[in-house]
């Protein structure tokens, strides 16, 4: 376990890296829908991502097997779906464009929302290493899913 600096506690320090974290994807977010999307702008985050497993390499992150499946199917089914419906593609002349509904940026908030105060309760059953991974996990079949969702719309608009 690492040490925290001074008396800040760890409920603390992980609000305020949530909180920094969030305010670093609405930007990301916000910069990503003012230009045209591209196969490489939609592959490369599930791909940079995937290198977060190698996290799994060390004893102190592993999670069952059934715990990790567990995991990526709800990011994938459950907290996959608000992204999908908040955000979609249009033909922009010879873009594609990303367009998302008034509530995106709310959905985004709210996952984190969730995320946050899950992790409260899994630190009581778990360790801090082992509730961190089963969130990547559950993070990236929430990415993964949306990702793929919008390169099959991606390759339907570059048909039409």
């Amino acid at each position: 376990m690492v040490d925290l600096p001074g008396s800040l506690s760890r409920q603390t320090f992980t609000a305020v890296v949530t909180v920094m974290g969030l305010v670093g994807v609405l930007f990301w977010r916000v910069r990503e829908g003012q230009s045209a999307v591209t196969v490489r702008k939609i592959i490369l985050p599930p791909l940079g991502m995937a290198t977060g497993f190698c996290m799994f390499f060390a004893q102190q992150f592993r999670v069952p097997w059934l715990w990790a499946v567990g995991a990526f199917v709800l990011g994938a089914v459950a907290l996959a779906w608000p992204l999908l419906v908040t955000s979609r593609l249009e033909r922009e002349g010879e873009a594609i464009m990303m367009r998302r509904s008034k509530v995106f940026f709310l959905v985004i908030i709210a996952l984190a929302a969730v995320r946050y105060f899950a992790r409260g309760y899994f630190d009581h059953l778990l360790t801090l290493e082992q509730t961190g991974g089963l969130f990547f996990i559950l993070a990236f079949g929430m990415i993964l899913r949306w990702r793929l969702s919008m390169l099959r719309e991606y390759r339907r608009l570059m048909t039409v």
